[in-house]
């Protein structure tokens, strides 16, 4: 949060002045993306302002001009999305196609910026309240292990 405010005051801004929030709903890390909606939920709650969740597949496909758009994924595989045959990404585990946007041919300032853009294209819009992208479900389980005995 301190972060935000710095960079609010770099520009002449307080929290007052903004119309709207962008913020990025993944594909990323599982806790940051959770804290960074919740945190820009929040906010958007408490200023009355429009937050709009905008993934990493929409800044890659708009800063690459390409409509397949890759994600680095965990052990060098990505996640892929092709809007034209699919709307969820799916997982592969390399990329053959160079004709792919690529989101790590950009910086994240560059995505940032992207988002702010999308989000202030959105934010006149009744847009949902932004909501983390999974592109894989949970693979959390129950412990198997016995539950241990509790001594009184």
């Amino acid at each position: 949060m301190g972060l935000l405010d710095d960079c609010l005051a770099d520009h002449g801004l307080k929290w007052g002045d903004l119309d709207a929030l962008g913020v990025g709903v993944g594909p990323g890390n599982f806790t940051g993306i959770r804290i960074s909606i919740s945190a820009a939920r929040g906010l958007g709650l408490g200023l009355g302002i429009p937050v709009v969740g905008v993934s990493l597949f929409e800044t890659t496909r708009r800063l690459g001009q390409w409509a397949q758009t890759a994600v680095s994924a965990p052990r060098d595989q990505f996640y892929f999305l092709d809007p034209d045959k699919a709307t969820t990404p799916v997982l592969i585990p390399s990329l053959k196609d160079t004709s792919v946007a690529l989101s790590s041919e950009h910086s994240t300032e560059d995505h940032v910026r992207t988002i702010a853009v999308i989000a202030g294209e959105r934010a006149g819009a009744n847009v949902p309240a932004p909501k983390p992208l999974y592109v894989k479900a949970p693979d959390a389980a129950p412990a198997r292990d016995a539950p241990p005995r509790l001594l009184s």
